[in-house]
């Protein structure tokens, strides 16, 4: 049997393709539950060995050290199952990221979308690789490879199109980036990375009215999206750049944090406007004590530097040092282990983190010389430009307060450049 473009699938049935095509779908356009949609494929056929890929893909890109033993039951279930050569593609995929091997997992996704331009799965995962991994090359270059084997009849081609958006922003393409993510939402309104990718662009540009209406106007995305929190946190930065500080707070109390979200990439999100508020002088109350708590069952993990540096804000900004010792004992022990995240961790994710202790224990002169000395490789520990602009915002503010205000000018005219406009004061 095969599915929607054409790839044999083993051991499935046709209540289980639908099942597997319904749960891509969702995947793809990161909206209602992928991961219950792969269970009911894998209960209408068990021996749907791309059911059991995908149920393992999506516990693997939430970057949460617990969900890697629920992957590796699902690797180990599908490679003991007949299967074909893209499947076997996936699953060596797998293993190498359950392994801490990204860059192997993400080189892997690479050679089987040469091998197959038209599997979308192969193409999101290893592009939230590149992403996970600030590789904004890539970002681009594997989605621009596959864009000749799609056409607009073809169920998937809108995410192909949003991906391939995203990585023209990431490499600062943002005219065709905003097109093709305008063009992707006209095909998919519920596309919600598609709606993210124009999102970076109206943010890089400085072009915060036209981000509003942007978000405000697509209901596709603000239902039902395990993107949503992101999404609404890029609308909250348009206000914020704005200096609507009420609009934030109340998107940050509503649909950002007001569900108490406990998932990692979700906490960043909160961790990260929370501080872009505290660097602009605004009182969050007691915001940080509840992030922190929720913060706190991956403390000691040390499975992901961009999302230690994050949890560090919360538990420094909370009092809690105990957490703090933890996450720091965490760390030590990440650039022992032999995985990707030690290189991660090694040269970004623990001098930032140092940086943000530091700046909340007041000591602004420490903060500058460790984010001046990170920020030019900040890109090797993950996340997009849009999220990295907190280091930049951090030194700003700490050479203002530490007395450097040369630099801290030098800094702000910098950022107000490259973004087309004067951003809102930082304190």
């Amino acid at each position: 049997m095969k599915d929607s473009v054409g790839h044999e699938l083993s051991g499935c049935n046709s209540q289980a393709i639908d099942l597997l095509e319904r749960g891509l779908h969702e995947m793809r356009c990161f909206a209602t539950d992928p991961l219950a949609s792969a269970d009911a494929a894998i209960a209408a056929a068990p021996d749907c060995v791309m059911a059991h890929v995908l149920r393992a893909w999506l516990h693997l890109l939430g970057t949460e050290a617990a969900a890697v033993p629920v992957a590796r039951e699902s690797w180990s279930t599908a490679v003991a199952l007949p299967h074909n050569e893209r499947e076997a593609g996936h699953l060596r995929a797998i293993e190498l990221l359950c392994a801490g091997q990204w860059r192997a997992a993400a080189r892997a996704l690479e050679d089987l979308s040469i091998a197959f331009p038209r599997d979308a799965l192969a193409l999101q995962v290893g592009q939230q690789l590149d992403f996970f991994m600030g590789d904004s090359r890539m970002l681009r270059d594997r989605i621009a490879r596959a864009l000749p084997a799609w056409s607009g009849a073809m169920p998937g081609h809108h995410a192909v199109l949003g991906m391939l958006a995203f990585g023209l922003e990431e490499n600062g393409d943002y005219a065709p980036a905003e097109r093709l993510g305008r063009e992707a939402i006209e095909l998919e309104p519920r596309d919600g990375w598609a709606q993210h990718a124009v999102a970076h662009v109206l943010e890089m540009q400085g072009r915060t009215a036209d981000g509003v209406r942007w978000m405000r106007d697509n209901p596709g995305w603000q239902h039902d999206s395990f993107i949503g929190v992101h999404n609404w946190w890029h609308l909250a930065l348009y206000h914020l750049e704005q200096g609507d500080h009420a609009a934030v707070l109340d998107l940050f109390d509503g649909p950002i944090d007001g569900h108490r979200p406990a998932v990692l990439l979700e906490l960043v999100d909160g961790s990260a406007l929370l501080w872009r508020l505290m660097l602009r002088g605004v009182d969050v109350g007691a915001r940080w004590t509840s992030l922190a708590e929720r913060w706190a069952p991956a403390a000691g993990s040390g499975n992901y530097a961009f999302n230690d540096a994050h949890a560090a804000m919360a538990f420094a900004n909370a009092g809690r040092d105990d957490l703090v010792r933890e996450l720091l004992a965490a760390q030590e022990q990440a650039i022992r282990r032999d995985d990707d995240n030690r290189d991660f961790t090694r040269e970004v994710g623990a001098p930032v983190t140092q940086a943000i202790l530091a700046f909340v224990a007041g000591d602004n002169a420490r903060c500058v010389d460790l984010l001046r000395a990170t920020r030019n490789q900040a890109q090797r520990f993950g996340g997009s430009h849009a999220q990295r602009d907190l280091i930049d915002q951090t030194l700003i503010c700490a050479a203002r307060r530490g007395g450097q205000a040369g630099l801290a000018k030098a800094l702000e005219v910098e950022r107000a450049a490259i973004r087309g406009q004067r951003s809102g004061r930082l304190q």
